[in-house]
């Protein structure tokens, strides 16, 4: 499969067998680290993704940091390895010079590596797909805000969503191919550009909620129209299937009429922060104390799973060790730096705010059912504070989100090229993976080949991006604009539901490769410092078991959380399976890979490292 793969490069150019430039300053390592930890971006993307896991919506705050104290203590692993064997590979380099540096387990060193590296490219093979698919939901939620005769912003097209998501995978790979100094410089753009952005939204969100006390005046978001009004929308009762419904009443133009008192008065909208409505689901936090309160810790353990998406990315720069000027002092240093600033202050900020903003006129139910549910926050306060610019402030932000993707992406797709180049370079992968492009000394190989399966996983995750808990309802299906582009694969609402969520899964495939890529580095730092003269109880037992055990836990509480009544079955199990098959695979591929090179699974004799 990797061998067919690669074909796709073989007449890009030629490769040579020379080293990387040494081209990274410590600035460049960790904006690089910080373009793939992306606050401004993964706000907009997960926020969505966080409300449609069930019952544990109120519990997105205490998830974060849930996910953020577990990804520091891998952090800390990533950074103490990186002191010891810095180099090109990060996990896959370090777990080979760390076993082969111990007295007893030096024979496991290739078995370790390769489980490792395999591992970690059911991570990097995957995330980028993941980007490039929501990229298209993205593009696809501009779109049809700008054109809404033409495409839905709460449900874009699939076809387009799949097409932009081709699209965005060799366009960033471009990117890529060019060399480090290329991406470096674009993701330092990026990042002062998406902290100003996520910063002012942050502020106006903030802004919006203290002035609206409840019963107070204020603005109610119409996903229809994906805009906001200031007045209760007038309904006329309608029957499906035999059941009543209240359906917005709207004029030609799809804007909903406002409703009127016995006086023929228009009733203004008055705005509340009810938790919950009358069926049980959350609809926003009355409190600031109920943002950051955990409710249940079966709910923070479960968003932590998927908020585990947001924070990964500091240990990109240890894959860069060949990039670097000063290698052993840097990288530790960008990797801690990169999780602190980016995890600890904005995205604890940015969360707490976007949180504290829900409210009866823009609930969880609404922003969890939509593509994009930052935006239309934005489109919402923006309204307040820009009297009426409400979407030419989203325009403007989302542009930001945009820049921001675009460096999350590219980062990513650099760290998984090195990583799969690393192992190329071993030939523990088949193809030339291995080889340097002539001219800008970049895995182009490795590239090309993720640029083609990041393309290919993101049309699976917009497939059915909203299927399950996230389908829409029978009357959002029958406004979506009829079309090629627009409403092909849109069915009805029962069939949408009984399918699982794509593009969950796929996020949940990437995630369960970061856990057991996550663990097995906090295990293999526990195997570097064994007996060495440096050797700390707290940095280097009490921390990498903690980040071992919290790492598998948290992968296996998603499994089991259906069984307790949070979640569906669906998406979990269905990645597993994804995973599973990926591990199989991988055994016969170290078994064939062995016979080819004439290498045994265990080593006959030590090799100096």
């Amino acid at each position: 499969m990797l061998e067919t793969l690669i074909h796709l490069g073989e007449n890009m150019a030629d490769v040579t067998t020379g080293e990387m430039k040494k081209t990274l300053s410590l600035t460049g390592l960790t904006s690089n680290a910080m373009a793939l930890i992306a606050p401004g971006a993964f706000l907009w993307l997960t926020f969505a993704i966080q409300g449609a896991t069930g019952v544990t919506g109120p519990a997105m705050w205490a998830g974060i940091v849930g996910a953020l104290i577990l990804c520091l203590a891998t952090a800390v692993c990533y950074a103490e390895m990186a002191k010891l064997y810095p180099g090109t590979g990060s996990s896959y380099y370090f777990a080979e010079q760390s076993f082969l540096n111990n007295d007893k387990a030096w024979r496991y060193a290739r078995i370790s590596k390769f489980i490792v590296g395999w591992a970690s490219h059911l991570y990097y093979w995957v995330y980028p797909g993941v980007m490039v698919g929501v990229m298209g939901v993205f593009t696809g939620y501009i779109v049809g805000t700008l054109y809404p005769s033409f495409m839905s912003a709460s449900n874009p097209g699939i076809l387009f969503m799949m097409a932009c998501a081709i699209f965005y995978a060799f366009s960033i790979a471009s990117i890529a191919h060019r060399g480090v100094n290329s991406s470096t410089s674009v993701n330092l753009a990026i990042n002062a550009i998406q902290v100003t952005a996520l910063l002012v939204f942050a502020v106006c969100a903030l802004s919006y909620r203290t002035n609206h006390p409840a019963g107070s005046p204020a603005y109610q978001f119409d996903s229809s129209s994906g805009d906001a009004y200031t007045y209760e929308f007038q309904t006329t009762p309608v029957v499906t299937n035999g059941v009543s419904t209240d359906t917005i009443v709207r004029d030609a133009s799809g804007v909903p009429l406002p409703k009127k008192d016995a006086s023929g008065n228009i009733v203004p909208f008055h705005v509340s922060y009810d938790a919950y409505d009358a069926s049980g689901n959350f609809l926003a936090h009355p409190t600031a104390l109920s943002v950051i309160s955990p409710h249940k810790f079966s709910w923070v353990f479960v968003q932590a799973t998927v908020a585990i998406l947001i924070l990964v990315g500091f240990e990109s720069v240890t894959s860069m060790g060949g990039e670097a000027k000063n290698a052993k002092r840097d990288i530790p240093i960008a990797v801690i730096t990169s999780l602190v600033v980016q995890g600890a202050l904005f995205y604890c900020f940015e969360y707490f705010a976007a949180n504290f903003l829900l409210n009866s006129g823009y609930p969880m139910t609404t922003a969890s059912a939509s593509s994009a549910p930052i935006g239309d926050m934005m489109i919402l306060v923006g309204d307040y504070l820009f009297h009426g610019h409400g979407r030419a402030f989203m325009l403007i932000e989302a542009f930001t989100v945009f820049l921001a993707l675009i460096g999350t992406t590219l980062s990513c797709i650099n760290t998984g090229a090195r990583v799969t180049y690393a192992m190329g370079k071993d030939k523990e992968i088949g193809g030339n993976f291995g080889g340097l492009h002539a001219k800008n000394l970049t895995p182009h190989r490795a590239i090309w080949t993720l640029a083609t399966i990041s393309a290919v996983v993101g049309c699976i995750a917009v497939i059915f991006a909203f299927g399950d808990g996230a389908a829409p309802s029978a009357a959002s299906i029958a406004s979506i604009p009829q079309g090629f582009w627009s409403s092909f694969g849109y069915t009805t609402h029962e069939r949408m539901a009984a399918l699982p969520n794509t593009l969950l899964t796929v996020t949940l495939v990437s995630n369960f490769g970061t856990f057991l890529l996550y663990a097995l580095s906090c295990l293999t730092c526990m195997v570097a410092f064994n007996k060495h003269p440096n050797y700390s109880f707290v940095r280097h037992t009490i921390i990498p078991l903690f980040g071992l055990l919290a790492n598998v836990v948290c992968m296996g509480f998603y499994l089991a959380a259906p069984f307790i009544g949070l979640g569906t079955w669906k998406e979990p199990y269905l990645a597993l399976g994804i995973a599973g098959l990926w591990a199989i695979y991988g055994f016969f591929h170290f078994s064939r890979i062995g016979k080819e090179h004439g290498k045994s699974a265990l080593l006959e004799e030590k090799i100096v490292a």
